[in-house]
């Protein structure tokens, strides 16, 4: 394998193996500064050869053909670029569930988890079926696709802007073979529609500000799609237009649970209130971070 231009380590000496190739991309990649470097190697270089991490470590001897050299390079030059490994390898976790992923739609994070689990808790506590759910902004589909599989007894209506988006959400509706999900392309801007009505909303905003996306990894900030990262502005000014729609089509008993930012909860509390919404609770995820906004329409 040709080495990329400016490295300072030296080739292994012959044929190349599983070892010695994971060896030299990891030294490679720590010396660059990334993070995770042996397990985004050991990741990339198991897609090329269609291996799990355990049974790569079962073949470090295994000689590498020119044709898996010429495929592991190409992938680990679009790590070195600081493509997202997820969108490398076209598929992430989330909740349990391999979702596709592409540049048109948000790679889901571990913390949006949280939002799902305080959703279905409360989706459960109703014992019912036919619960309706409305999910904002659906990226990926990952937040309504992993309702939908753990509550298959509610319909969950996911829209979201985006066209890219929403091909991927439907693809991975199609892998998952969920029935009780309806994907619509829809502005929230253009805000409730006669007759509508939920029991729930779930939604993970564009809520990172428009300085700080300028201080974003490379990964997020080049990569990602910017329209699901931030508003271009204070980070706050798509909870209006939530709280809004909210208000509007939330059952009395509803409830609206939606992600927040870092430093955020005031603020957004504040937004909340002047939209009709009842702020209930704010739950913090593993870090200690305020997460979760959980609200109902104002009494």
């Amino acid at each position: 394998m040709t080495l990329p231009a400016g490295t300072h380590l030296q080739a292994v000496p012959g044929q190349w193996t599983v070892l010695s190739l994971i060896q030299w991309s990891t030294a490679y990649l720590e010396e660059k500064g990334f993070e995770e470097a042996r397990l985004h190697t050991e990741l990339l270089l198991g897609h090329v050869l269609g291996l799990d991490r355990l049974k790569l470590y079962l073949q470090f001897d295994r000689p590498l053909t020119p044709e898996e050299l010429a495929s592991f390079k190409e992938l680990f030059k679009r790590r070195l670029a600081h493509e997202p490994l997820q969108y490398i390898l076209g598929e992430t976790e989330f909740m349990g569930i391999r979702l596709a992923v592409a540049p048109g739609a948000l790679i889901p994070r571990p913390e949006t988890e949280l939002l799902v689990e305080k959703a279905v808790e409360h989706i459960r506590m109703l014992n019912r079926e036919g619960v309706t759910v409305l999910d904002v902004g659906t990226g990926s589909g990952n937040i309504a696709l992993a309702i939908a599989r753990m509550v298959p007894a509610c319909t969950v209506t996911s829209i979201d802007v985006s066209k890219e988006a929403l091909s991927i959400a439907r693809r991975n509706q199609e892998r998952l073979r969920l029935q009780n999900v309806i994907l619509e392309e829809r502005d929230v801007r253009e805000g409730a529609r006669t007759g509508e009505s939920y029991d729930v909303i779930v939604s993970n905003p564009p809520y990172v500000s428009s300085e700080d996306f300028k201080n974003l990894q490379p990964e997020l900030r080049d990569h990602e799609p910017r329209l699901a990262l931030t508003d271009d502005a204070n980070g706050l000014s798509f909870y209006p237009l939530l709280f809004g729609l909210s208000a509007a089509v939330l059952q009395a008993d509803g409830r609206l649970f939606c992600e927040i930012g870092y430093g955020q909860a005031e603020a957004v509390s504040r937004i909340a209130s002047t939209e009709g919404i009842q702020v209930l609770d704010i739950v913090s995820d593993l870090a200690g971070i305020p997460r979760v906004l959980c609200g109902a329409v104002s009494s």
